[in-house]
């Protein structure tokens, strides 16, 4: 489902921007500068708003317009929590795959685990360590602050 939020962006000395969601409680986090703090923002809100609708709670509306004093600026983010969970879903899926006998026999003789060899390669192969909105979560602060 698909949802827009204003945020406020707060412009930091450093460079970074804080961004809050006042409709959202406790949905805050930061970027390193306006395009990371608005990416950010799309995955904090539908982080939240996944969890609201997984726990089937009432999701807040959105207010209309907030009104800030410079140096703030307030966007309107886009946030789809279907895409959020596509893209974070670390369900593991059944994949049939051919290789050839003599491949196998070596690779079962020496005891490799076929599903960790396979991702492995996977993620060499892609350039990619974890899905990507996995490591970002580790900066943003829980939607449930107690």
């Amino acid at each position: 489902m698909k949802y827009v939020y204003p945020a406020i962006f707060t412009p930091l000395t450093s460079g970074e921007y804080d961004v809050r969601v006042p409709d959202l409680p406790g949905c805050i986090t930061c970027g390193k500068d306006m395009a990371d703090a608005i990416e950010m923002a799309q995955d904090a809100i539908a982080m939240w708003l996944s969890d609201a609708e997984d726990n089937q709670e009432v999701i807040p509306a959105p207010s209309e317009t907030l009104t800030v004093k410079s140096p703030k600026i307030v966007n309107f983010i886009v946030a789809d929590t279907d895409t959020y969970r596509r893209e974070n879903d670390n369900r593991a899926v059944k994949k049939t795959l051919s290789i050839p006998g003599w491949l196998n026999s070596k690779a079962e003789k020496a005891g490799i685990n076929f599903s960790q060899t396979l991702q492995n390669a996977l993620k060499n192969q892609l350039n990619v360590s974890e899905p990507s909105n996995l490591s970002k979560k580790k900066t943003q602060s829980s939607r449930r602050l107690s």
